[in-house]
C-alpha cells in the first residue's frame, strides 16, 4: 500500500521510495530508508501527512505520500 492510504496512529515499515532521485536522496538523508519503521501522526486536508521517523516529525505532501510504499507492522501486545 502507499503511505497516502495509511491510517492515523498506526505503524508501518517503508518498502520503497518511488520519487525523483534527488528527492529520494533527501528523504534517505532524513532517515526514511527501506525497512525503517514510521508512525502516522496526523492527516491534514488535501492529502498531507505528518509522520514520525526515528524521533523526528516530517510533513509530506500528497505527491510524496502516494509514491512511498509501506507495509503494516505487526501490532504489539
Amino acid at each position: 500500500m502507499t503511505l497516502y492510504e495509511t491510517q492515523k496512529d498506526q505503524e508501518y515499515t517503508v518498502e520503497g521510495l518511488y520519487v525523483e532521485e534527488a528527492v529520494t536522496r533527501r528523504l534517505q538523508a532524513l532517515g526514511l530508508n527501506d525497512g525503517t519503521r514510521i508512525r502516522v501522526l496526523n492527516r491534514k486536508k488535501h492529502g498531507a501527512l505528518i509522520i514520525q521517523v526515528r524521533g523526528t516529525r516530517l510533513a509530506l505532501g500528497r505527491h510524496l505520500s502516494t509514491n512511498i510504499e509501506v507495509s503494516e507492522c505487526p501490532q504489539k501486545e
